[in-house]
């Protein structure tokens, strides 16, 4: 855990990023460089980040395939060159409309679409858009607080907003140990839901230990022919036909592919999510989910986390110039929890 400090840091032009200059293997591309502080507009805040967080979005546009997505991040190398958008840290300077911050507080939040950001989190300053931030939860570090947003945003919204979850339900979780699984199992039980999370044999004690009722080792045994019927069925791997994990639906039960959680490989899971589209058109109900950052939800998140309910498992936690690795170690499909990168 970082130790916290209200230090103001003095008054600098430029900051350490990391910057993608290409699309390719993270360590090839990747590179710590000095570049201009980013500028804030009047509803955004300038943010000392402590901590950030590695998410399928950043592995994506590290890799830059299928090569059709670079249409719009960018032909030869991403147009926003500083990955992220977790972020836990000290506020350094606040725009003008903005009066419920300033600087001194430590927040977290997201960075994600800020209305003037020009760089994401893997660096030492990012800008964020005051909606996108809260006060930091108590009793949590600066590393598990920025590996909560995202995944804990998704996590959140897939079992409370769109799948209805509360007492009773019974609800399945596919990729129950990787960042939004291991988020999604906790939040599901503090809804009250009866919990079944797959996972891999080196994981089964991991996803028990944070309050699933039943676990199914996908090396032994395939859920989607099992006997049991589910309410809800958040699938963060999307490895199975969308059809085959329909079977295992209750009559009015709903499936939420998940492609922020994918980490089975994003790309491999779209074909998957365009049927699992078709498929809620007819006879299934399949949902889809959207990470939405702003205080309420936050709030919400920060709430579980206070409360205890809610832990933030992480894997391992690198240092930002390590930032190359902790991609790597994403796009090694293997993390238990969130990979988490200091700053």
């Amino acid at each position: 855990m970082i130790e916290r400090s209200r230090h103001m840091t003095a008054t600098t032009t430029t900051m350490k990023a990391v910057v993608q200059d290409g699309y390719g293997p993270p360590e090839r591309v990747f590179r710590l460089q000095e570049i201009d502080k980013p500028t804030i507009g009047d509803d955004d805040v300038l943010v000392r980040v402590r901590a950030t967080s590695v998410n399928t979005p950043d592995w994506i546009t590290v890799a830059g395939v299928p090569r059709i997505l670079r249409l719009k991040s960018g032909l030869r190398r991403p147009s926003t060159p500083v990955r992220g958008s977790d972020l836990a840290g000290v506020v350094e300077a606040v725009g003008k409309h903005v009066t419920d911050l300033q600087p001194g507080d430590e927040v977290f939040g997201s960075a994600w679409a800020g209305a003037s950001a020009t760089t994401g989190t893997f660096a030492e300053f990012t800008v964020a858009s005051a909606s996108q931030l809260l006060e930091m939860p108590t009793g949590l570090g600066f590393e598990e607080a920025a590996a909560s947003v995202m995944s804990g945003l998704t996590a959140l919204i897939a079992l409370r907003d769109v799948g209805e979850a509360r007492p009773g339900t019974r609800v399945l979780i596919n990729g129950a140990s990787g960042g939004v699984g291991t988020l999604a199992v906790q939040i599901a039980k503090a809804l009250g839901a009866e919990v079944t999370g797959v996972c891999s044999t080196t994981n089964l004690e991991l996803v028990r230990s944070l309050g699933a009722d039943h676990v199914i080792d996908y090396t032994a045994e395939d859920f989607t022919r099992g006997e049991q019927r589910y309410d809800v069925i958040l699938d963060n791997v999307m490895n199975r036909p969308a059809s085959a994990t329909a079977r295992v639906l209750a009559p009015a039960g709903t499936l939420i592919p998940n492609s922020v959680g994918n980490t089975g490989g994003f790309f491999a899971g779209l074909p998957r999510m365009g049927r699992a589209a078709l498929m809620g058109w007819g006879s299934k109900d399949v949902r889809f989910v959207t990470c939405v950052v702003n205080r309420e939800n936050l709030a919400a998140l920060a709430a579980l986390l206070e409360s205890g309910d809610v832990k933030v498992v992480i894997d391992k936690t690198y240092p930002l110039d390590d930032a190359a690795k902790a991609v790597a170690h994403m796009l090694g499909h293997r993390a238990r929890g969130k990979i988490a990168i200091t700053v």
